[in-house]
């Protein structure tokens, strides 16, 4: 089948994995009655290429073994039930034809409508299946290992089978990016699509517009290596994210009007590079001589752009920027050119496969570290802490992955040293802080590029 179901699974009911069987007994004890399918999509490290997604330019993700799997059952009333296995999250019921998403509480039940408004708007669905759906999830959250996009993604895909609708992977992904935006996040694709086009044993470099996934073969003498700071950051409960995407739109909007482009359908800094027809280091001397590292008030932002301030903020700024005062683009464009042309580098690298590989990526993972850190100011003191401690222990490249503000780091580490290693960051990290040390097990962990979302029937 050339559309998504040809990634569905038969299961011998008699000998369901462990964690299914488990998950169907709850279903039952919970309903009543028996799931008629499975859907599982992963979360994701993201390699290097961090906020520059939403910007236009390519990311290097990979997804991990942690996901989200939900058991569902097609009902005929029009009513969507939603139970966690987590007594943490709240069961939630609600019509399937009044789907409401409150953006000022992000709780978990609202990305799993966000996926299935998203579907359910696509095909204008008008008389959608009810569905008794439990949910159970290995990602920790708010870690910026994209929990979120993959309960979106899940629920796109649950809501697709329920209805017996098929879609292309692509497809699919596009539609959840667009989705997740209900809930206030005003994010690039980057999490959605490698939720469906990952392939085991292999990362992936993902480019927009249009999307495509292209395989990066990682080095076999490296593991790379999450590690949680257990500082919890949710895109959707803060204005940290949806300012950086705002900062990169207004620097877009300056660097068009001081070239003659179009300033006011020039939506990304790809968008800028892609008109003036030059390279990514001809883009940061563009950002040299046309921006300034002060921070920009909204007044002189609108002065340069020629706009009343109800303009720039009905016209511009987003619902949750409409009160900053002040806007860094220099700063923001420069990590965004740079970054940009890391990715590209790191992949160059990955695909010529020098006898110093290993050493030349861990270069560009500390570059783009020191890049999120000091030009688009999205790590912590914990985030900081940990890079230090990975790299004094043997990785050979460490940085945040995800949103930042807090999640995980990702770090290569040579396969021969990896248990050392394991052993000395679990001890500096983990165990010298009380609040930390319940979270210990769960928190660090060697992954490998894994498989993409998934729908699993009974045989």
């Amino acid at each position: 089948l050339p559309a998504f179901y040809a990634n569905i699974v038969l299961l011998n009911v008699s000998n369901l994995p462990f964690r299914l069987q488990k998950l169907k007994e709850m279903f039952i004890s919970k309903f009543g009655s028996a799931p008629k399918f499975y859907v599982r999509a992963p979360g994701r490290v993201n390699l290097i290429g961090e906020h520059i997604d939403y910007c236009g330019y390519a990311v290097l993700p990979m997804a991990i073994e942690q996901d989200i799997l939900i058991a569902v059952e097609p009902v005929k009333t029009q009513v969507v039930q939603l139970a966690n296995t987590n007594s943490l999250y709240l069961d939630f019921s609600t019509s399937v034809n009044n789907i409401q998403i409150n953006k000022t509480k992000p709780q978990w039940h609202n990305y799993f409508l966000c996926g299935l408004k998203g579907i359910q708007e696509h095909f204008g669905l008008n008389n959608p299946t009810g569905m008794n759906c439990l949910l159970d999830g290995t990602i920790p959250p708010s870690s910026g290992l994209s929990s979120s996009s993959a309960l979106v993604c899940c629920a796109g895909l649950v809501t697709l089978r329920a209805n017996g609708k098929t879609l292309s992977k692509v497809e699919l992904a596009e539609i959840c990016t667009k989705s997740e935006r209900y809930i206030g996040t005003e994010g690039g694709g980057m999490d959605q699509s490698i939720s469906f086009l990952a392939e085991e044993g292999t990362a992936k470099l993902i480019e927009f517009s249009p999307l495509r996934a292209t395989d990066v073969r990682l080095p076999s003498g490296a593991a790379f290596v999450i590690a949680n700071s257990c500082v919890e950051m949710n895109k959707a409960a803060t204005s940290h994210y949806n300012i950086r995407v705002m900062e990169c739109r207004l620097a877009t909007k300056l660097l068009s009007k001081s070239k003659g482009l179009d300033w006011k359908k020039t939506l990304r800094l790809h968008d800028v590079q892609t008109k003036l027809g030059v390279s990514l280091e001809e883009m940061l001397t563009i950002v040299e001589e046309v921006l300034h590292p002060e921070p920009y008030s909204t007044e002189e932002i609108c002065k340069c752009l020629g706009i009343s301030l109800e303009e720039l903020r009905s016209q511009i700024l987003s619902q949750n920027t409409q009160d900053v005062c002040t806007f860094k683009l220099y700063q923001r464009a420069k990590h965004v050119y740079s970054e940009a042309a890391r990715v590209l580098e790191f992949k160059k690298i990955c695909n010529e496969a020098p006898a110093n590989a290993v050493q030349l990526l861990g270069e560009l993972m500390n570059q783009s570290y020191i890049s999120c850190r000091e030009m688009y100011e999205c790590s912590c003191p914990e985030l900081d802490r940990l890079v230090d401690i990975c790299l004094q222990f043997g990785a050979i490249g460490s940085r945040l992955t995800g949103a930042g503000w807090g999640g995980c780091t990702v770090s290569m580490v040579p396969t021969d040293k990896l248990n050392t290693f394991l052993k000395n960051v679990k001890k500096a990290y983990y165990q010298t802080n009380v609040q930390r040390l319940p979270l210990e097990n769960n928190s660090l962990f060697a992954t490998k590029p894994g498989r993409g979302a998934l729908v699993f029937v009974e045989a």
